[in-house]
């Protein structure tokens, strides 16, 4: 039996798995590994997309869904073809795609016969993905002699609430269902591959965790395995101290919080799932984003630990696609749960608010800018009486300026603001204090670049 503190839960994104000479480096990581290899893997880069698309086309014509499998087809073929030497094995491969892939297709007809588009549908068949990607990895570990068991999520208790492209796993719940499964699997000498991305609701449909999901599902593993180690492999190094297609000289982070990553993620940063460090953090479980191009490379540790550098930015990012919406009203700062009339009328319709910043006469509202017309239109039934006056903006974008001791080193604010302004650009609102580790800008999206700039000249030279 392997002990809890010999196990690494080891996460490849797809972006690691593009191709076979990426899978076949992701292989031999696994081999290598001195603990033993809990693998999570996502779907082979570009599916989710395909799988997506196949979805809309299928509802358009039924004839595209043999082009959607086509495509998917020949895509896992080659994959397999080009990594896998042993002729049995290569076939019994093939069988298990063909399987999986016939699945998909009777699916697809189904989308295309109904015109039905759920999003429970969705859910279901982009869990293919992450299903066929399983099934190459584990016969590449068996051509090499490696004895392997695929896991799908669904099927070890991984219980969801019921937004089926946007799930959050109920950690108390698979606990308790997946603690004998646990056993089993570090009393077996075989590899375990679970698949990315998707569990399922209470009533046992497909539920997805959205971009990066598999981000999440890894932490909810090395949760429920207890692990002494999450590693998140991607085709980088790690997180960067600013976007390197703005500034050239950004450079790679060593050392993030917890609080740190959170913010990152959840504001600019895409490069985890904005959950992923919410299972491991009461177990204070460390992760390590690693690149398979270059393993030795320590790339960027996350721990729960509080880590204060000389400069004390960690990191500068933004997200340029927000948009604000202002409920305009005399006294409106004061009336009792207004926030919370507003927040749930939103959150009806899966509309997430980033943030909300009020004063005696206007309440703002920061949201996603795919979502401000929708918004706009289902807070216009609330003007009258407290809301007078509802207008939004759409060209703006959030900078969020990120790094443990912001608000403990005096004047840090200040020269986060005089570096923005010395190059004369605007900003529309500025937040300190509502995160212990961030200062938030919202300033016109045509400023983005010059203002990133600035501020990174400013703390990092």
């Amino acid at each position: 039996m392997h002990n809890k503190e010999n196990i690494k839960v080891l996460k490849f994104g797809g972006d690691c798995i593009k191709d076979s000479s990426h899978i076949l480096k992701v292989v031999d990581i696994i081999l290598s590994q001195k603990s033993f290899p809990i693998v999570v893997v996502s779907a082979i880069y570009g599916i989710t997309d395909l799988l997506i698309e196949g979805i809309i086309k299928a509802k358009e014509k039924e004839v595209n869904v043999s082009t959607t499998i086509s495509i998917l087809t020949e895509k896992h073929y080659e994959i397999a073809q080009d990594s896998i030497v042993s002729d049995s094995v290569l076939q019994s491969t093939i069988k298990n795609i063909v399987l999986l892939i016939k699945k998909v297709e009777r699916l697809l007809y189904g989308v295309s016969y109904t015109e039905e588009d759920t999003a429970a549908i969705r859910a279901y068949i982009t869990s293919f993905g992450e299903r066929l990607a399983a099934v190459i990895l584990s016969g590449i570990l068996e051509d090499k002699g490696i004895k392997s068991n695929i896991i799908e999520t669904d099927k070890i208790g991984l219980v969801t609430d019921e937004q089926y492209e946007n799930a959050t796993v109920d950690l108390k719940e698979f606990k308790i269902n997946f603690k004998p499964l646990a056993a089993n699997i570090l009393n077996d000498e075989a590899i375990p591959i679970l698949t990315g991305f998707f569990g399922n609701a209470p009533d046992g449909k497909i539920t997805t965790f959205g971009r990066n999901g598999s981000d999440y599902t890894a932490a909810v593993m090395a949760y429920g395995f207890e692990a002494p180690l999450l590693e998140i492999w991607k085709d980088i190094d790690g997180f960067m101290n600013a976007d390197p297609k703005i500034i050239k000289e950004a450079e790679i982070i060593d050392h993030l919080s917890y609080f740190e990553v959170a913010e990152l993620c959840y504001f600019g940063d895409r490069l985890l799932h904005p959950l992923t460090i919410e299972p491991i953090a009461g177990l204070g479980i460390p992760i390590h984003i690693k690149n398979i191009f270059n393993p030795e490379s320590k790339g960027t540790i996350i721990s729960p630990d509080e880590y204060i550098d000389e400069y004390i930015i960690k990191s500068i990012a933004y997200n340029p696609n927000i948009a604000m919406i202002r409920l305009h009203g005399s006294g409106i700062g004061y009336k009792k749960g207004i926030v919370t009339t507003i927040a749930n009328a939103l959150s009806e319709k899966n509309i997430n608010i980033f943030a909300t910043v009020s004063s005696q006469t206007c309440i703002n509202l920061l949201i996603e800018t795919k979502d401000a017309d929708e918004s706009y239109e289902i807070l216009k039934s609330y003007k009258g009486n407290i809301i007078e006056r509802i207008d939004f903006q759409k060209d703006i974008a959030l900078i969020a300026v990120v790094g443990e001791g912001v608000l403990k080193r005096k004047g840090i604010f200040a020269r986060v603001l005089g570096a923005v302004s010395d190059n004369r650009i605007n900003i529309e609102m500025a937040s300190a204090g509502a995160s212990e580790v961030a200062i938030y800008l919202i300033i016109s999206s045509e400023d983005v670049q010059d203002a990133l700039k600035s501020i990174y000249k400013e703390f990092f030279g």
